[in-house]
């Protein structure tokens, strides 16, 4: 006789094989609906010409321009890129630091080239473009060249470092020419590491002057966070500038993007206030412009409808506030009407509420601060989070727990279990899949420098798995029909976008 075996849905890792009797306690790549469980779907590449991005995608936007036309932005540890109608591109900003006064030196039939400046600064792996060349005499190289490409910083010393040109010198110069070097603007690390060397350990008189073999101080991965104003890009690098690129601008995407004026030179991440057009500066300066100012509680927005303006006066809406529980903002996220902010231990709503305060800022909940930027998601009225403090939680309105039947799983290691890795907290990516009604945190296991697990929470369900997908950005299916996710592959060679001498150093 056969007899149906009812299974409660969802994975629970919380008791023992043995005592989790009619439940499933693991899987991978399964999903519950309707109380049974299902394989998720398969995945396939973006594009047909194989192109991959230099760096680990650490964030991703999408939205439209007033003509109608979809971009997604990508950040990565290296650079800025668009995806827009089956092309990658380039939007990478420049430091607006240039090096002037380089020169080359040219080999005989020879596409390595060294170029020659004192104190250049640039390390290994770093992307460059030159402008106002002089190209070396009878080298056989044209302007074009030099201008027309993006190189990668090869064997370098201080006054030295070496680029492979798309072709063969003619002949050895006969002249040394000269160059404005470009170099990309600096996102930060692909790795969430230790920050060992001099003054990063504890005072000790015995082994002072010399550098730490072991270290409190954590160096946080290369990350963006980005938003959209009407159908301008907003992209700010984590503790860096801030950027805009024009969707609306005469050939955009030939365009990069560029500094944003009059605002802070060194915030956290920001945030666009849909409803009442403000924008957030989170963990930013206390006096614009003088990056040795700031405060990672301190909160700046500009003006109402002006992205530009950030000093308050009487006729406008700027203005700047700062929270007092926790040691710095970790992220922040745009609700229906409302903007929570989560620090390290607590969290907060913003809303707005017109002059003359423009905002009203409410504590919300403690004991519940964000692990990573990117570690929370907003679906439906609904905001989820992965805490730092152990768990996980939401906010309809209050902050509430949510109860999970894998938290051990995801947050302790004992004997066999691997559970996050602590050291690349930074590195979690909270993707929202709203034709399934989830949550994905991917996430690092102990001893992991790059996301290789998945912990997944059906809200309407109320269930639980765990699984290996791994993935470093999620962007949920809203302009485009599934979700669009990057994966890190260490060992690959970056093809796109083309840079003359790449490797995989980055």
């Amino acid at each position: 006789m056969l007899q149906k075996l009812n299974f409660k849905p969802g994975f629970n890792k919380q008791a023992t094989d043995s005592g989790a009797e009619s439940q499933w306690v693991d899987g991978d790549f399964v999903r519950f609906r309707y109380g049974l469980p299902e394989k998720i779907g398969g995945w396939s590449q973006l594009t047909t010409n194989n192109n991959t991005l230099p760096g680990a995608a650490r964030a991703q936007h999408a939205w439209t321009s007033i003509s109608g036309e979809k971009y997604v932005a990508i950040g990565t540890s290296q650079g800025l890129f668009l995806y827009h109608d089956e092309n990658f591109y380039d939007i990478s900003p420049l430091d607006n630091d240039v090096i002037a006064g380089a020169t080359f030196t040219v080999t005989s039939g020879s596409a390595t080239v060294t170029v020659n400046k004192t104190s250049h600064g640039l390390l290994d792996g770093r992307y460059i473009t030159f402008s106002s060349v002089t190209v070396p005499t009878s080298s056989g190289y044209a302007i074009a060249d030099f201008t027309g490409n993006t190189f990668e910083v090869l064997n370098k010393t201080s006054n030295t470092f070496q680029i492979t040109m798309p072709s063969n010198s003619a002949g050895a110069s006969t002249g040394t020419g000269s160059a404005q070097i470009n170099p990309y603007e600096v996102v930060g690390p692909t790795f969430q590491t230790a920050g060992f060397g001099w003054g990063t350990s504890t005072w000790n008189t015995s082994t002072w002057g010399t550098p730490r073999a072991t270290s409190n101080v954590v160096l946080d991965p290369g990350l963006w966070s980005l938003d959209n104003f009407g159908q301008i890009l907003i992209a700010t690098i984590h503790n860096g500038k801030t950027f805009t690129w024009d969707a609306g601008a005469s050939n955009p995407r030939t365009n990069r993007a560029t500094v944003m004026s009059g605002a802070p030179t060194k915030t956290r991440l920001t945030q666009v206030s849909d409803k009442d057009r403000h924008l957030f500066h989170f963990g930013t300066e206390t006096t614009i412009g003088d990056p040795t100012t700031q405060d990672p509680m301190f909160i700046r927005f500009s003006n109402q409808e002006d992205f530009n303006t950030y000093q308050p006066t009487s006729i406008n809406t700027a203005g700047t506030f700062r929270l007092d529980k926790g040691n710095e903002i970790i992220g922040a996220v745009s609700g229906k009407d409302y903007t929570l902010v989560l620090t390290d231990t607590s969290a907060y709503i913003i809303q707005y509420v017109g002059p003359p305060f423009t905002f009203s800022v409410r504590q919300m909940g403690t004991n519940c601060g964000l692990i990573g930027q990117n570690a929370l998601s907003y679906s439906n009225g609904l905001t989820f989070w992965m805490s730092g403090q152990g768990g996980f939680f939401m906010f309809d309105g209050t902050v509430k727990s949510i109860p999970c039947l894998v938290e051990d799983f995801v947050f302790t290691n004992k004997g066999d279990n691997l559970g996050y890795n602590n050291d690349s907290n930074n590195i979690i990516y909270a993707g929202l899949n709203h034709l399934y009604s989830e949550i994905n945190w991917f996430y690092p296991k102990a001893g992991s420098n790059q996301n290789d697990r998945v912990v997944t929470y059906n809200y309407e369900e109320n269930t639980w798995v765990t699984g290996s997908l791994d993935r470093s950005s999620w962007n949920d299916a809203t302009l485009f029909p599934v979700p669009y996710a990057t994966d890190f592959i260490e060992t690959v060679i970056p093809s796109f976008p083309v840079i003359q001498g790449v490797t995989n150093t980055n």
